[in-house]
């Protein structure tokens, strides 16, 4: 029986899992005895910051238990915290499950487990069971709290352990997390989507949207910032439409303006932002708030407004164009980025030059250029008039061309500028270097050292190099 059918609190169920932890170290220090070592793991995210954020969790209990972190998969406990937005994503897993097979008949004793949204996909554990008998350990999104209890059994069993819901309205807090950045930190302050566009599979694997309480929320950014954090990031399939399931209903701009109070933050982003959710309100709130990043990532998709129709967008053009004329109005320097999907199913030369026409309009910052890819599950993937693969790579090219002249365009106008900088490490190709962000989310490497990692300098942009600067400091 489910801990959600016993009718547990969160806090109950926070309890359970730290008493599963202590269980599941005397199970490691056993192992450890046996062998005469350290037991190792490794964590591999694949997909998007939520995924990145959950895997920091499995991370920090792993840890908590016993395990020392492995600096590739051949470690006693190795976990995919899986993505299934494209398919993709899921042959990527396939495939280093088949590299595992290998590795596990030399070490039958080690641990593989799944986790995450492709989990949730229809059919992938019946062929789990079926194909890839070398995997110990399967659970999906909703359950993820529940880590310590399903390392326990699978330390106990020598079959495979299941245990993937449809849903759960369960969001249970304090538990170990171990932050992959000592300076800045992913915060979730919802999960799930109710949006159902209908390209996309994310609202049947991630489950409706769920809203954690503000205090909650606050009071892990507060630990955050006494633990060294001074950026967050505020995460959501669909931030701006945080709040509305909550006992006691609040907005995502009346939270960000709580957010903005907390004593010794410096920087708050939040993604991702539906422009059908997004607020004049909001638009205010950015202003108002000295702590929040002019940034604003605001998937486009499309820019015709028949493609969005029927892509379950629920704006056109003209609305969207809006909100940019707001936000630009309200932040004048803000940046602005996006995504689209070129090759939609039906998707014409006009509609394609509707999207070319906004990206020209609105002068994007940056943005993620994607080939539309069927996804099974999903409406789009059962439509009719696919468009032709040389069609689709034609358009694409095209539009990765205007947006990078564009952006780079738009990079130059800071050039010469003295502008705030978090540094975030040695740069990869100098370690005389080091590399850091704007607030706009654009790159700058300059002169430094290890001890500037996680504080902000004034950095003079003395050269735009298209995509980053080459700046010193002021």
């Amino acid at each position: 029986m489910r801990d959600f059918e016993l009718n547990l609190t969160p806090e109950e169920e926070s309890l359970k899992q730290y008493k599963y932890m202590e269980k599941a170290k005397l199970l490691v220090a056993e192992k450890e005895k046996e062998l005469g070592r350290k037991l190792t793991f490794h964590v591999t995210t694949f997909g998007c910051q939520m995924n990145a954020r959950d895997s920091e969790k499995l991370v920090g209990i792993l840890s908590e238990i016993g395990y020392v972190e492995a600096e590739d998969e051949r470690a006693d406990f190795v976990i995919y915290n899986t993505c299934t937005v494209r398919e993709n994503a899921d042959n990527k897993v396939w495939g280093r499950l088949g590299y595992l097979k290998s590795y596990k008949k030399q070490n039958p004793e080690t641990i593989i487990g799944l986790c995450g949204c492709m989990m949730q996909e229809q059919g992938v554990v019946e062929k789990i069971e079926k194909e890839y008998k070398h995997v110990n350990l399967v659970f999906g999104t909703h359950n993820i709290y529940k880590f310590a209890e399903l390392a326990c059994k699978t330390l106990q069993s020598k079959g495979l352990v299941v245990d993937v819901w449809k849903e759960n309205d369960k969001i249970v807090e304090d538990l170990p997390m171990k932050r992959k950045f000592s300076f800045k930190s992913g915060v979730n302050i919802m999960f799930g989507c109710d949006n159902f566009c209908s390209y996309c599979i994310v609202p049947y694997v991630r489950g409706r949207e769920k809203s954690r309480e503000p205090k909650d929320i606050i009071r892990e950014i507060e630990r955050l910032v006494a633990d060294g954090v001074c950026e967050v990031m505020l995460l959501g399939q669909n931030v701006n439409s945080y709040g509305k399931n909550l006992e006691h209903p609040m907005s995502f701009a009346d939270l960000l303006r709580e957010v903005n109070k907390i004593e010794g933050l410096e920087r708050i982003r939040f993604m991702t932002s539906h422009p059908k959710d997004l607020s004049d309100d909001l638009i205010l709130a950015m202003k108002e708030c000295d702590k929040v990043c002019g940034h604003m990532h605001l998937p486009l998709q499309s820019g015709s407004d028949r493609i969005l129709e029927i892509m379950n967008r629920h704006y056109d053009k003209a609305k969207y164009l809006d909100i940019v004329r707001k936000l630009r109005e309200a932040v004048p320097d803000i940046a602005i980025t996006t995504d689209i999907i070129v090759g939609f199913p039906g998707e014409t030369e006009e509609d394609f030059q509707e999207t070319l026409n906004v990206v020209k309009e609105v002068g994007y910052d940056s943005a993620f250029t994607f080939i539309y890819s069927k996804r099974t599950g999903t409406r789009a993937a059962k439509m009719d008039n696919q468009v032709p693969t040389d069609v689709v790579k034609d358009r694409f090219n095209r539009l990765l061309e205007e947006v990078q002249t564009i952006s780079a365009e738009r990079a130059k106008r800071h050039e010469g500028k003295v502008m705030p900088v978090l540094v975030e490490g040695i740069n990869e190709h100098d370690n005389s270097l080091v590399t850091g962000r704007l607030e706009n989310n654009l790159v700058v490497h300059f002169k430094g050292t290890e001890d500037m990692i996680g504080k902000i300098y004034n950095v003079k942009l003395s050269e735009c190099k298209g995509f980053y600067y080459l700046g010193e400091l002021a």
